[in-house]
C-alpha cells in the first residue's frame, strides 16, 4: 500500500480478523472501510506502525480488498497482490 509493504501471510491474517469482526453481532455490523483492527490482540506485529497513522482504516480497507481473491494473491504474491490481472 504505497510505500508500506506487508507479507502476504500477515495480510491474510488481517482479512481473517476483519471477517470475524463482521460476524460478531448482527446489530453491530461494522463496515470494513471504517473498521480498524488495531485493538485486536492477534493483529500481526508488522501492522503496529499502521495503527499509529490517521489513515489506518483506509490502509486496512485497501489491504482487505487486495486479498478478496486469495488464489489470485498466491499467484501474484511477487507483484504485491495487486494489479497483475
Amino acid at each position: 500500500d504505497g510505500d508500506l509493504k506487508f507479507s502476504l501471510e500477515a495480510v491474510k491474517k488481517l482479512k481473517e480478523l476483519m471477517d470475524e469482526s463482521k460476524h460478531t453481532n448482527p446489530r453491530l455490523v461494522v463496515s470494513t472501510a471504517s473498521y480498524s483492527p488495531c485493538d485486536e490482540k492477534t493483529l500481526p506485529e508488522e501492522f503496529q506502525s499502521v495503527c499509529k497513522r490517521e489513515d489506518a482504516s483506509l490502509i486496512f480497507g485497501r489491504l482487505y480488498v487486495a486479498v478478496q481473491d486469495a488464489d489470485l494473491c498466491e499467484i501474484c504474491a511477487n507483484a504485491a497482490c495487486a494489479g497483475c490481472f
